[in-house]
């Protein structure tokens, strides 16, 4: 290597000293908070007081340190050092000399970024996991009330008559307020009371799993709707209420008071009417099937009754004579610790009265048997019901005690006459129960899951049906005349049911244990009686009496495998159960045991497609054995022209099913689609037989095999159209059931059809004017090919509505219902029926005073068919008529 030249070396030092130079000239320091923690990517300038301009600038490093060079020439005194974040008060130090250290503690600040106002009168949909939410705005009208009036007309939900909200086709198990259950699946109570101006958001929650120690362990399929409030209603005491007055001697009044803070949420009213409005549909309980399926009872049913009349097809309040009451008060307590204390308490008392005349006719090989009657019923029913309900919902822990006490008292008086006969009848039935449920579930430290539960219930239905004057002498008193004809029954029935479970939750599915007994106790006790002209009581026949004792125990173990993946979720339950029932009733010579062991699969699956796509599909196979209901030999007079009988052993039932549906969904374009097929195979071991006369008809329960085979394919869609701002929606569903009968000796198959399909549309033109259309048509079909007469009658039903509001102050309402129903060779039976309404709100007072008017037209009469199996029914009831009613609203 070749030595530097002697005159380079000068040179040299100075290159290799001028980056010394310039660093000696840098401020450096450290920036840090007031807790002495490091601020990195601090916003570091150096800006002279002459140029007010930054001339210098850098960033802190991760630890915090800083390293600023100054431009060449710069003088320290006319220089000031600034240091600024996001988050921190900004501060600044004079430089006074060059080299320079400087370290900063900056202060904490908290700074509101400026508001940014996005405006898109679009309706969006928001999701977020298994969560979708409507906002109210975007889809209610001036003229809602309540939050029900919102949720029918949400693109993908639909409400049938009866209350039941389901989306995308699949009804709700439950609605929830603010997250909170206030009241289990009787939901019509909410969305008829709740006003709609205190709802910011109505949120459709799929894959629900309501118990916090199973979510993500045990899948769900069910779907819940959550009432997300806004925080003005949670502030204080809310009430809507109505009183209103009106020809002829009509009243309606509802009085509410409503809380929904965090702690406490309440649903309290008292509403009375007489113009149709039927209370009892508020307590309708919408998953009652699947609850005493969950439970595992069966209780049972009414056996007696005043008739076979058929509701119209009639929207209720149209053809309802009533004078009702109810006080219902539903209210749920946070509690200390997570816990929950609620309470939901009714006590409804109403009159309800019926006229109508009805001529059955029942087509059978080589003869037509026809029934004519009329009718004129009245029905008190006094119904008191208590739930106490005491829940602890944790990640860990869940607790759930429910105590029901229900008391139903009904008297039902019935003025008839049958094929020329004239009687009348008196009907009590009075129903006393109570149950007690307890669930317990413990998550352990190893993950593992503990649950028990309890159930005990206790129910006595005495019934007590009279008729008389000396209803069909000749089949009932051997052609002698007498004073009345007397059926009574009661079926007092134990349950019980109590099970431990054992739960492993893994990495991709969670196994479960269980294992329990369950015990039925009932006893039927009957009695057809004849009260002779001298008061005497004596059976109507040696085979008029029944006093028959059931025993029926299930021991019952097996494994469930819970698959609650992202992409597929479902369950597959393997049960094994062994049933011991014991039957007798000495005075039929009747001792029997049978002891079973059933295997009872059952799965589901949900496979996601896509993000908002998904199939599921369901299969279980069960074995049903039947109930005491099934067994009695005695006769008994179910109504005034049935007698019912068995002369078999229990019914023992093999029930496939399978289930497949695909659900689709474009959230952003508010457009929803499903479609679902379902079949359905029942066999059982005997058959029903009837004898069918001109004054009665008598059933018998005979040992013959016995197969009924069902299938049902179904279609939803629901579309929101931005440009014209409407959702339209359609549901097609068509339903086939193959089933045979005994009748007269004669073994007739039977093909029953039904196919109905539902348009609708309901369009916000803007907030003065909105219009709604649904037509629900319906053809339904039955036909035997040992029956010569094939029926089929075809329906036709349109719903219009129209509101203007051509002032703040003022609205309009004109609704409309026109009926069509056409049976081949006969002409159509057509009505239309126009209600009217305009509402004033008066500012000064803060009131609203609405004159309703319904059935304009004051329709009196309505006419109907109705098709079942080879028996078709037409049928006349008288309707209440034009009803003008005044009502002063006004809210708390």
């Amino acid at each position: 290597m070749k030595p530097i030249p002697g005159w380079l070396t000068p040179l040299c030092l100075v290159i290799l000293l001028l980056p010394g130079a310039a660093m000696a000239q840098s401020i450096k320091g450290a920036v840090k908070d007031s807790a002495g923690h490091a601020v990195p990517f601090a916003s570091v300038n150096l800006r002279s007081d002459v140029q007010d301009a930054v001339v210098a600038f850098t960033t802190t490093d991760t630890g915090g340190t800083y390293v600023l060079r100054p431009p060449a020439g710069a003088v320290p005194g006319i220089l000031t050092v600034e240091v600024r974040c996001i988050g921190y008060k900004e501060q600044t130090r004079r430089l006074t000399a060059l080299p320079a250290v400087i370290d900063f503690t900056l202060a904490v600040s908290v700074s509101e970024l400026e508001s940014v106002v996005v405006r898109n009168k679009r309706p969006i949909l928001r999701t977020s996991g298994d969560t979708m939410s409507y906002k109210v705005a975007d889809f209610s009208s001036a003229q809602d009330r309540v939050i029900g009036d919102v949720i029918k007309r949400l693109p993908g939900i639909s409400v049938a008559s009866d209350g039941t909200i389901s989306y995308n086709n699949k009804p709700i198990s439950g609605v929830y307020i603010s997250g909170d259950n206030l009241l289990d699946d009787r939901y019509t109570i909410a969305t008829n009371s709740i006003p709609h101006s205190i709802v910011a958001q109505i949120q459709v929650i799929d894959n629900h799993q309501p118990i916090k120690v199973l979510q993500n362990k045990v899948a769900s399929n069910d779907v819940a709707l959550n009432l997300d409030l806004k925080n003005t209603g949670k502030l204080h005491l809310l009430g809507q209420e109505t009183v209103g007055a009106g020809l002829p001697g009509n009243y309606d009044v509802n009085l509410n008071v409503m809380a929904f803070k965090n702690g406490y949420k309440a649903i309290n009213y008292l509403k009375g009417n007489n113009t149709g409005e039927d209370l009892q549909r508020e307590l309708v309980s919408h998953n009652a099937d699947d609850e005493q399926q969950r439970i595992g009872n069966d209780p049972p049913a009414t056996l007696l009754s005043l008739g076979t009349v058929n509701d119209p097809a009639l929207a209720r309040q149209r053809y309802l004579f009533d004078r009702s009451g109810m006080l219902n008060a539903n209210n749920l307590v946070h509690l200390k610790n997570d816990w929950q204390l609620r309470l939901n308490a009714w006590y409804l008392r109403d009159r309800q009265q019926q006229d109508y005349s009805q001529q059955a006719t029942t087509f059978l090989p080589g003869d037509t048997i026809r029934y004519l009657e009329t009718q004129h019923n009245r029905s008190d029913p006094r119904l008191l019901h208590t739930q106490f309900t005491l829940n602890l919902n944790r990640e860990k822990n869940y607790v759930n005690e429910v105590l029901l006490l229900d008391d139903r008292q009904a008297t039902n008086y019935s003025h008839l006459n049958t094929n020329g006969s004239q009687v009348d009848q008196t009907f009590s039935d009075n129903s006393r129960s109570f149950s007690n449920e307890w669930t317990w579930i413990h998550a352990v430290r190893s993950n593992n899951i503990l649950q028990a539960y309890s159930y005990v219930s206790r129910l006595s239905e005495p019934e007590y049906r009279t008729i008389g004057p000396a209803y069909q002498p000749a089949l009932f008193n051997h052609g002698n005349a007498y004073a009345q004809l007397i059926q009574k029954v009661d079926i007092p029935t134990w349950f019980a049911n109590n099970y431990f479970s054992f739960k492993m939750p893994g990495d991709s599915w969670t196994t479960s244990f269980n294992a329990g007994l369950s015990i039925q106790s009932q006893g039927l006790t009957s009695h057809l009686s004849v009260l002779q002209t001298d008061k005497t009581l004596t059976p109507q026949s040696d085979s008029s009496v029944n006093n028959l004792s059931w025993v029926r125990r299930k021991y019952y173990a097996g494994i469930t495998f819970d698959l609650p993946g992202e992409k597929l979720k479902g369950s597959l339950s393997l049960p094994l159960t062994l049933q011991q029932v014991n039957y007798s009733d000495p005075g039929y010579a009747l001792q029997k045991e049978l002891t079973r062991f059933y295997f009872n699969p059952q799965m589901f699956g949900k496979f996601q497609t896509g993000l908002e796509d998904f199939l599921t599909f369901q299969y279980s196979y069960r074995n049903k054995s039947g109930s005491i209901t099934d067994l009695f030999q005695g006769s008994i007079l179910r109504d005034y022209r049935t007698l019912y009988a068995n002369n078999a052993d229990l019914t023992l039932r093999q029930d496939h099913h399978a289930a497949v549906g695909y659900n689709h969904r474009k959230a952003l374009r508010l457009f929803f689609f499903s479609i679902n097929f379902l079949f359905d195979r029942l066999g059982a071991n005997n058959i029903a037989s009837s004898v069918i006369t001109n004054n009665l008809i008598q059933h018998i329960v005979l040992p013959y095999p016995n197969k009924t085979t069902s299938w049902m394919a179904s279609g939803f869609i629901s579309k929101y159209s931005f440009p014209l701002q409407t959702t339209f929606s359609s549901t097609l569903q068509w339903q086939a059931a193959r089933s045979v009968e005994i009748q007269n000796g004669a073994l007739l198959p039977f093909l029953a059809t039904t196919i109905s399909l539902v348009l609708g549309a309901e369009t916000k033109l803007n907030d003065q004017l909105g219009f709604s259309y649904q037509a629900t048509g319906t053809q339904t079909d039955s036909r035997s090919p040992s029956v010569a007469s094939v029926d089929r009658l075809d329906q036709l039903l349109q719903q219009m509505r129209v509101y203007y509001n051509p002032t703040a102050d003022l609205q309009f309402n004109l609704s409309g219902e026109y009926y069509l129903t056409i049976r081949k060779g006969n002409a159509g039976l057509k009505y239309f029926f126009a209600d009217a309404w305009i509402k004033y709100h008066v500012r000064k007072w803060r009131v609203d005073w609405q004159l309703t008017t319904t059935n304009v037209f004051n329709i009196k009469t309505y006419n109907a068919l109705y098709l079942t199996a080879n028996t078709l029914t037409a049928s006349r009831y008288t309707l209440p008529g034009r009803i003008i009613l005044l009502k002063l609203m006004f809210n708390l």
